[in-house]
């Protein structure tokens, strides 16, 4: 049957158009609207706080903090006649006030979180009013729900306050970013104020306490007693402010006139030296590049147990996490110069010059993470330097494949949420590009211009814009508009045209999505070599799709475009293996051959590969020699067949310049599958003053099948507790099914900490899996605790993997999953959640 064609009614059309127009217009309103009620605008200053005097004793029976104090303030830009102070869990009692000289009771609301103060008149912009209170602050109450990055939100820490933890020092420590100053003492608790600030602490004399600025008194009270008052003279933010007590031991040195203090668990002394040894010449360094002296009266460095960060960069008393709690024997090897420079850099990115609210974070973390660089490169060298640069690059890869974000963020559900690889990582490296852009002199003066202008007070994004721009005399506002106010990163894909050799012909696509991210304007070097002469060319991408010609003259047959990776971007360019191999030959940049054999080590290249080794093993560069002895490792058979590579990698095992280029040449050496071979060198290796190197030593021995009896050996170590000599103990334990060490594993367990916990707890769950009836109750009750309450998400995560040996407990599973639920890192939760699916699949 035949249908009839009509055409559709044109006033029926114009009102479906009609209702789709407006309903779009709708949805439109309805985000913008939207966007204005989350937009996160910096705090509105109604008051100036002056000066804090805080006079605190600690009830540890209750975890509780018994504060009173005492708050100068000011208008802050015209009348007022309510003052409203953050304070999160407090018992208060009445509140007095001084207004013009008159003392007065105040009346106010509370709702745990606010205090809202009526004052009985208007309060003049010029006039200063006091107010002071007795509390009981409740640190634990209502806590948890921290971020990634800072885990928890009890503002002041009870660590094992009735002292029942074996192995765990009693202390009092705080932690108060992003608002958690709150909850032990009243305030504004927000990143924009400053106030100067005295602190007495009422503690047992056995005590050290430790607080920002300087020890000004200390009065011995009889009965045990000592109060010791601390004054800030200078101003800083709240969640800066701190204290830590506990039984401490400490170091010393000395930069010019500043006093340094490094406070960790008595014994620990002559490590933390060690540790934090380099912080004199650090700061030094830090003072040269920004032309701005450290601007405080001294710097104190404490390490103490199950702390929720890294570290924190309190104003003088940097906070840091127990993986810096070495012994003498253990700071040999210490890597944590990346963290001491991270916070010490704070101490003029953060407190000296602070972001005004979270949402401009980036302003203090971005050049706390640059320092990380900037001390490698002046330190270590730039190769290594590059390194670190390439690790934070991929870091924040990572994670924007799961979300992009503008560094400047006035949206978020939650300011702990911006402390992730944006602010961090990417900002770091923003800054770098900036660096490479405007060139050192000017970067540098554009710092230090920053920095005087706006000493001791708060920031936004625009500021630091226009310090730079003031000294370079350029609009930066293409820079900071495509990096900092918008999201994502380049994604660019590169051509060469080597078809005219002396001019060869650069083409380039920005391929990212443009709909939610900008077109980039980007600065890029090209670089080539003739003769043995590194030759560069410096050009801009400003469109999306343009060519660059290089007029190199020298006939050259490959280029290198950003080989010192200094551009944030996702480069694409077609590179065959003889382009990498000539890559690592001819580069003069440390991590350009770095990343040429990492590139070729995941290729199905391994003649190639096989070819470059010997010259990796003679680099320069010690993580290139790393990652060669990483590959002969995985294949130890190059060495059988290749007698003279055997004896280079013997040669660094015995004379490495770096103590981890010896341990990764024993590692591989361990790998050949002949233990008697090198039985003698191991023997030898495992007295060595590194652990790094009495570690591989230990697991090459335990590891073969030599038929040495090795007990004499295995007891003498049994009693070491640095994690790396514990692991190959206990691998020899579970590979010779050894019984009766249930003791040992749980004492161990107990004695580690942080990262060496995490890699131990897989060991200590498959003893006990093993040999059940050496208390393996008692075991996942350990266990399950620490899934459940440990402050680390890695050791919760190693607590969890652990866990999972004990699954033909009906019991237990139940149980892994109540803790499960209640986790609240989501990146740990859907980890959890996987493997528990998993679980349920394969039973």
């Amino acid at each position: 049957m035949a249908i009839k064609e009509t055409k559709p009614d044109s006033n029926f059309t114009e009102v479906r158009d009609s209702n789709q127009d407006s309903l779009k217009q709708i949805r439109l309103m309805r985000e913008k609207e939207n966007d204005l009620l989350t937009y996160r605008a910096s705090a509105t200053r109604t008051f100036d706080l002056l000066h804090t005097e805080l006079d605190l004793n600690f009830d540890y029976e209750r975890s509780a903090v018994l504060g009173e104090a005492r708050l100068t303030l000011t208008p802050y830009a015209k009348s007022q006649k309510v003052l409203t102070l953050d304070a999160k869990d407090f018992e208060l009692g009445k509140i007095y006030g001084k207004i013009d000289g008159e003392e007065l009771s105040f009346g106010y609301r509370y709702d745990e979180k606010q205090i809202e103060i009526y004052l009985p008149k208007e309060i003049e912009k010029g006039d200063t009013i006091q107010v002071w209170m007795k509390y009981t602050a409740f640190p634990d109450k209502n806590s948890g729900g921290g971020g990634s990055a800072i885990t928890d939100t009890k503002g002041l820490y009870f660590i094992d306050p009735l002292d029942t933890i074996p192995n765990k020092p009693r202390m009092i420590w705080t932690q108060g970013e992003t608002e958690f100053s709150s909850k032990w003492f009243p305030t504004i608790d927000k990143p924009n104020e400053k106030f100067t600030q005295t602190i007495h602490l009422t503690v047992a004399d056995s005590l050290i306490t430790v607080s920002n600025g300087n020890l000004i008194k200390s009065e011995e009270l009889g009965n045990g007693l000592r109060k010791d008052t601390w004054e800030m003279t200078l101003p800083h933010s709240p969640y800066l402010a701190a204290v830590a007590i506990g039984d401490f031991g400490k170091a010393e040195d000395v930069h010019g006139d500043i006093p340094l203090g490094y406070f960790v668990e008595k014994g620990y002394e002559k490590g933390a030296a060690k540790v934090f040894a380099n912080t004199p010449e650090m700061m030094g360094y830090f003072e040269k590049l920004t032309g701005v002296k450290f601007p405080w009266p001294k710097y104190d460095q404490i390490v103490v147990p199950d702390f929720v960060s890294g570290a924190m960069e309190n104003t003088t008393a940097s906070i840091f996490m127990e993986e810096l709690k070495l012994t003498e024997r253990e700071a040999i090897d210490s890597e944590w110069d990346y963290i001491i420079a991270h916070e010490l850099f704070h101490q003029w990115f953060g407190d000296y010059v602070t972001a005004e609210s979270w949402s401009n974070l980036t302003l203090n973390e971005a050049f706390a993470n640059y320092s990380e660089f900037l001390w490698n490169e002046y330190k270590y060298g730039l190769d290594q330097a590059k390194l670190k640069l390439i690790a934070e690059r991929e870091t924040y890869f990572q994670e924007a494949m799961g979300k992009q974000e503008n560094l400047i963020r006035f949206h978020y559900p939650d300011a702990e949420e911006l402390f992730d690889a944006h602010s961090y990582s990417k900002g770091g490296l923003v800054l770098h590009m900036l660096r490479k852009h405007l060139g050192d002199g000017l970067f540098f003066e554009g710092l230090n211009y920053y920095l005087n202008q706006h000493a001791f007070s708060s920031v936004e994004v625009h500021d630091l814009r226009l310090a730079f721009e003031k000294v370079s005399g350029e609009d930066l506002n293409w820079f900071f508009n495509q990096w900092f106010l918008d999201k994502g990163h380049p994604q660019v894909r590169f051509e060469v045209d080597y078809s005219i050799p002396d001019n060869l012909l650069i083409s380039a696509w920005q391929e990212q999505d443009l709909e939610n991210t900008p077109l980039y304007k980007l600065p890029f070097e090209v670089s080539w070599y003739v003769g043995g002469e590194r030759k560069t060319k410096e050009f801009i991408l400003e469109q999306g799709f343009q060519q660059f010609a290089l007029q190199n003259e020298d006939p050259v047959d490959q280029i290198y475009i950003d080989e010192g990776s200094d551009v944030l971007m996702v480069k694409f360019m077609d590179l065959d293996s003889d382009y990498l191999k000539r890559q690592f030959e001819e580069s003069q940049l440390g991590a350009a051959r770095y990343e040429a054999l990492d590139s070729l080590r995941n290729r199905d290249t391994l003649e190639v590969l096989l070819g470059l080794i010997p010259q990796a093993l003679d680099d320069e560069f010690w993580s290139v020699k790393e990652l060669a002895l990483q590959s002969i490792q995985s294949n130890p058979e190059w060495m059988v067949s290749n007698p003279a590579l055997e004896e280079k990698v013997f040669l660094l095992a015995e004379s490495g310049e770096k103590n981890s280029v010896r341990a990764g040449a024993i590692d591989a050496l361990g790998a050949l599958g002949d233990p008697a071979k090198y039985q003698e060198a191991f023997l030898k290796y495992v007295n060595d003053s590194s652990y790094l190197i009495v570690s591989s030593a230990l697991m090459a021995l335990v590891s073969s099948d030599s038929g040495e009896d090795l007990s004499e050996l295995i007891e003498k170590f049994s009693k070491e507790n640095n994690f790396r000599v514990i692991i190959p103990i206990a691998e020899f334990y579970l590979n010779n099914d050894i019984p009766g060490k249930g003791n040992w594993f749980q004492t161990k367990s107990e004695t580690l900490s942080g990262e060496g916990l995490y890699y131990f707890l897989g060991y200590y769950a498959e003893y006990f899996v093993q040999h059940p009836k050496e208390d393996s109750q008692k075991a996942m009750k350990y266990l399950l605790n620490l899934m459940e309450n440990s402050s680390q998400m890695y050791v919760r995560l190693g607590a969890f993997q652990g866990l999972l040996g004990f699954g033909d407990d009906d019991e237990v599973v139940a149980k892994i999953r109540e803790i499960a639920s209640k986790e609240r890192d989501e990146d740990i939760k859907r980890y959890f959640d996987y493997f528990l699916q998993a679980f349920d699949v394969k039973n």
